[in-house]
Formats: structure tokens, C-alpha cells, sequence
């Protein structure tokens, strides 16, 4: 064992500080020059992570603190990216649980827990934002007993030290009431409690390689925990191929990078312990097993959950095609959907049975949209459908994912939210009354859950938190109504006038405003009542002597209301698709001539 080594994992859900307690840790660590800029939320390094606020890729960073590295490693909160914790939690020996001092553990603490403790990974509490108003940091380590002991925890884990304090503020005590001073009192906790990795230097060198990253000069990056042994540049290796069902191909390495503040440094050695990136590989992937031996097995490698839900990516062929991106072939998106699957275990995509359609299987519509969002950035066009539930015939039954919902809620919205519910066909488990909110926790469909969250931050005014988690399969639930209104297709291509929008947005509510680019079955508004209606969004008003083209227009519309790319992809219907482009985000009909759309209605297709 190396004992100057620790590796550790952050858990906490969504917002509870995560993110900026790592970064108060690289400060004191000296990671930071005395003059250079602080960066915040250094470790939020996607752009889509620091515009959405959330952790979506489990990245490592390390910190040395008085003679010891501690590995840190930042997991995301969201269950839709629970690949990235599975995975990351192999790499470490203890875990530190974030808990907002008002808040309390939620939902998504649970979840990453629960895969923390059944590895049998030491627990280090921590109780952040205790300058919060109205935080209760007493009551709140009380709550994560509890939810410890729910979680069948050893009586190791149960009794985890705990320390308080604001990883903003940059500080930690020991116990409440103590001199705010510094990290201190926290490094010093996971120097004492987390043990050193469980390795073994004496061993022949192996290691599971848990992530990949990429670099432009040595291209694919073997990330893991050295397990035995250690690494020297210029050893040959095995690779044992995980998909390949061990397969041994020959290697050589040719860099190695240890993780130290925010980048990474070229070392000649590594050793028993260390969490490193190797490189030297034409191909490797997670799961495979990096081993020196010519007898070598294949390590184990952690099960990851099941997806539930599965979408169609398509080429575009709609009119505007080619006009804003440049990738747009269906081998185009092939090649980035197969790149994907390099680097994201829990997302499976194969081909369809129709040409330049590709099925795409992931854990929510949230680690979908952030695909999506992410290629649209490198210039790829594409059409994404509604997400669909992947069900499964058990004995003759019909069977469908169902989920454990949590909705915290201020008190006055609480019944527009039950009813919500209830129109989804989500049963109510348990409600709780909170200082100013209440917490309803119900058990609902997979297909009951797509869209909820947009309605829970409508009707809420923003002020709704919505969380869950995959509960099991069960006997399918009938037609749950998702969406209780129609929409408003363009019959004529052209540009949209004012003049026009203003006779359509009579029929209900707009999508799009005055002079962009429109067609025919794309949508451009919402029918309040459950039916489809055509307008023409493109025409212009007749010219007399006696009046302009602009006036009387001017005033009187409605600014249209755009949707983010999660919600249009909750929204729209089996018979609709989202066409996304670096730009442009469109909703359209699958069919979009009107008279063929009536012919498949009829003919039921």
C-alpha cells in the first residue's frame, strides 16, 4: 500500500456545493500561484457543465496537501449520468457526502451512495452551507444517519466522522462552534479515516482502465487506479479486450500522466496506488485490463444499470438541410454516435432496420439532450424523436420501467402538482412538510415521468425540484397523457411575416417570431385544445395606395415562446421529430406534406 496516496470520491446532489468545495480544496492544496486568478468551478471544465450548473462528466484532479496526494474525484449528481459514477467509484477507497445544511441528503445523494456503500467504500460527512439561512447542520447529520442506516450500512460506514463548515467561504470545524479558519480540519479527516489504495506494489503491473481521455499528440488515454505493480514508459503491455471477451493484443507504453491541480504532468514511472493515464494504445476502451503478464485475466468490471429509454437520431431531410451545419450525412453522424460510445458506457446505439437511422439507447432524456446539445456545437444536423420506454415481456406480461419520484414544492402549488401526478398515473408514496415547502414522493412510470420536470418549473414558477430514480420493472400502466394540446403546422415555406403571426397567434400560442425561416409541417405554435390546425405563417399583407406594408402591424404580437433543447425533445408527439442545427432548434412533423399526413392517419400508420 502506498501510504502517501489517498483516492476519494465527492457525492452530493445537484447544487449542494460539490463542484465549489473541490475548488476551495486546489486553493489551500497550491494549486494556485499567490497572484494567479482563482478559476471557479474549475473542475466544471464542458462548456454545457458551467451553463447548466451541473457535473456531467466524473472527472479526476489531485491535490498535495503536507506530503500526501489526496485523488480527488468529481462524480456527477444526476442519475442520468450514473455510468460515470459506477465507473468512478472503482478508482477510489472513500467518499466524501456532501450535504447542503438546509437541504438535507435528496435524492440523488441516495443514489450515488447506495453504490458507494455496497462497494464497502469508507464515508467522510460532510455538512456544507451551514451559513445558509435558516440551515440546521444538527438536524441535517441526524437525516444522513438515517438515510445511512436505510441504506444498510455497516457499522464502520455508520459511524463516519463528520465535519462542518461553507465551501464557498473556505473553511471547516471539527465541531460546530469551532474557530472558521481553514480546510484544515477536512484534509486532515480524509488523511486519518479514507485508507491508503489497496494495491500491491510487489505485484507484476495490471490496472483496470476505468475512463478515457483523448489528447491530439498521443491520441487515446487509458485512465485508472494502478492495481499492482508499477508503469514505466516503454514497457510492453497486454491489452485484454472487455468487449472481446478477453482478447489479448499487444501494446507498448508510450506516456504516462499523473493528475496534479487542474492538468496533468509527463512522469517516466507510476506505481501501486496512483490514478494515472496511459497511453501507447491504438485501441482501448473501459472495461479493458492493462497487464504486463502473457497468463493474464481480465479484472472485473462493474455491471452498469440498465437504459430505459430509447430515441431515434435521423438525418435530416428537410428542407433547410446543409444551411447551418456542416455535418449532416448519415455516415457523419454515425462515426460521432460510434465516438460516443468510446467514452459513455451507459449509452447503447445500433442501426435501425431503416437507412440513416440510428437507435440510441441512454439512462433519461437529460444525458440524451446533452448528446445532442453537444453535437449540434460541432456543426452536425440531425433529426432526434420523443423518447420511447424499452419494455420487456416477463412471463407472458407486459412489462415497463417505473420510477421513484421526488418533488419538493412550495406549500401554495401542491395540488396543481398532485394533479399533475395523477393525470400521469403516479401513485403517492409519502409527503413530507418542510420549513416553507413540501417534499412529495410518488412512484410513476418511466413514460409518466418525460416532461414532468418542465411542469413541475411552469407551475411553480421555477421555484420545483424534481429528482428521481429507477425503481424496477412492472406491469404496464395503459395510455398515460403526457401532453394535453395540439399544435399549429405551416402549410407554405417562406419567411414569417408579422402581419401573418398576428392572425395565427389567435389560434393559440407561437413558436416562432417574424422573419425566420418556416416550411411546411413544421410547427410553429401550440393548439390549446388536443387537435392539429395549418396556418400560413408567410403572408404578407396586400399593398394599397392608401397603407404601407408595416403599418397597423407594428404592435400587438405576442414575443414567441422558445423551448430548450430538453423540453422540445419532451414535447413533442410520436408524429413529430426536433430538428437540431448549430442554430436552430425546429419542431416539424415526421410527415410533412399535409395530404400525406391525412393518407397515414387514415391508413393508421
Amino acid at each position: 500500500m502506498n501510504q502517501n496516496i489517498r483516492n476519494i470520491a465527492i457525492i452530493a446532489h445537484v447544487d449542494h456545493g460539490k463542484t465549489t468545495l473541490v475548488d476551495k480544496l486546489l486553493q489551500e492544496g497550491g494549486v494556485y500561484r499567490a497572484n494567479q486568478q482563482v478559476q471557479e468551478r474549475a473542475m466544471d471544465s464542458m462548456d454545457l457543465e458551467k451553463e447548466k450548473g451541473i457535473t456531467i462528466k466524473a472527472k479526476n484532479t489531485s491535490v498535495h496537501w503536507q506530503g500526501k496526494i489526496v485523488n480527488i474525484l468529481d462524480t456527477p449528481g444526476h442519475a442520468d449520468f450514473g455510468g460515470e459514477v459506477e465507473r468512478a467509484m472503482r478508482m477510489v477507497d472513500g467518499v466524501l457526502l456532501l450535504v447542503d445544511a438546509y437541504d438535507g441528503p435528496q435524492a440523488q445523494t441516495r443514489f450515488v451512495l447506495r453504490k458507494a456503500l455496497a462497494l464497502g467504500l469508507k464515508v467522510v460527512i460532510v455538512i456544507n452551507k451551514i451559513d445558509r439561512d435558516n440551515a440546521d447542520p444538527v438536524k441535517m447529520y441526524d437525516k444522513v444517519l438515517e438515510l445511512l442506516m436505510e441504506l444498510n450500512a455497516t457499522e464502520e460506514q455508520f459511524d463516519a466522522p463528520v465535519v462542518y463548515g461553507s465551501g464557498r467561504d473556505g473553511y471547516m470545524m471539527y465541531k460546530l462552534g469551532q474557530e472558521k479558519k481553514d480546510m484544515t480540519p477536512l484534509f486532515q479527516t480524509i488523511i486519518d479515516h479514507v485508507p491508503p489504495p489497496f494495491a500491491k506494489p510487489n505485484d507484476p503491473f495490471h490496472m483496470l482502465v476505468s475512463n478515457i481521455d483523448w489528447s491530439d499528440y498521443v491520441g487515446r488515454i487509458a485512465v485508472g487506479k494502478i492495481l499492482g505493480g508499477s508503469a514505466k514508459v516503454g514497457d510492453p503491455v497486454f491489452v485484454l479486450r472487455h468487449a472481446e471477451g478477453g482478447k489479448k493484443v499487444r501494446a507498448k507504453i508510450t506516456k504516462i500522466f499523473e493528475f496534479t491541480g487542474l492538468g496533468q504532468r509527463e512522469v517516466e514511472e507510476a506505481h501501486a496506488g496512483n490514478i494515472v493515464g496511459i497511453s501507447g494504445f491504438e485501441d482501448v476502451d473501459i472495461g479493458d485490463t492493462l497487464d504486463v503478464r502473457d497468463d493474464a485475466h481480465p479484472l472485473p468490471f462493474t455491471q452498469i444499470d440498465p437504459p430505459t429509454l430509447e430515441m431515434q437520431f435521423s438525418v435530416n431531410d428537410g428542407p433547410l438541410v446543409g444551411q447551418e451545419g456542416k455535418l449532416v450525412t448519415s455516415r457523419q453522424i454515425r462515426e460521432r454516435l460510434m465516438r460516443e460510445l468510446k467514452t459513455n458506457v451507459s449509452i447503447y446505439i445500433d442501426d435501425a432496420d431503416r437507412a440513416g437511422v440510428f437507435n440510441v439507447k441512454a439512462r433519461g432524456s437529460m444525458q440524451v439532450a446533452v448528446l445532442v446539445e453537444t453535437m449540434r456545437r460541432e456543426g452536425y444536423e440531425l433529426l432526434v424523436s420523443r423518447p420511447t420506454v424499452i419494455e420487456k415481456v416477463v412471463d407472458g406480461v407486459r412489462m415497463e420501467p417505473y420510477e421513484t419520484v421526488w418533488i419538493e414544492v412550495p406549500d401554495e402549488c401542491v395540488g396543481s402538482i398532485m394533479q399533475n401526478l395523477a393525470n400521469r398515473k403516479g401513485q403517492l408514496t409519502n409527503m413530507e412538510k418542510q420549513a416553507h415547502t413540501t417534499m412529495i414522493e410518488a412512484t410513476i412510470t418511466t413514460r409518466g415521468l418525460i416532461g414532468l420536470e418542465i411542469d413541475v418549473i411552469n407551475a411553480t414558477s421555477g421555484r420545483g425540484v424534481t429528482s428521481h430514480l429507477f425503481k424496477e420493472y412492472g406491469p404496464y400502466a395503459g395510455e398515460v397523457l403526457t401532453r394535453m394540446t395540439g399544435v399549429i403546422c405551416a402549410t407554405e415555406a417562406g419567411e414569417t411575416t408579422t402581419y401573418a403571426l398576428l392572425m395565427c397567434q389567435e389560434r393559440g400560442k407561437l413558436f416562432v417570431g417574424p422573419g425566420e425561416q418556416v416550411y411546411e409541417g413544421m410547427i410553429v405554435g401550440e393548439n390549446p385544445r388536443n387537435e392539429d390546425i395549418s396556418v400560413n405563417a408567410v403572408r404578407e399583407k396586400a399593398l394599397t395606395n392608401f397603407r404601407s406594408q408595416g403599418s397597423g402591424v407594428a404592435t400587438g404580437l405576442i414575443p414567441a415562446a422558445k423551448m430548450s433543447l430538453e423540453r422540445s425533445i419532451e414535447y413533442i408527439a410520436a408524429d413529430e421529430l426536433l430538428e437540431v442545427t448549430p442554430k436552430n432548434l425546429r419542431l416539424r412533423k415526421r410527415i410533412l406534406n399535409s395530404g400525406e399526413r391525412q393518407k397515414a392517419k387514415k391508413s393508421g400508420k
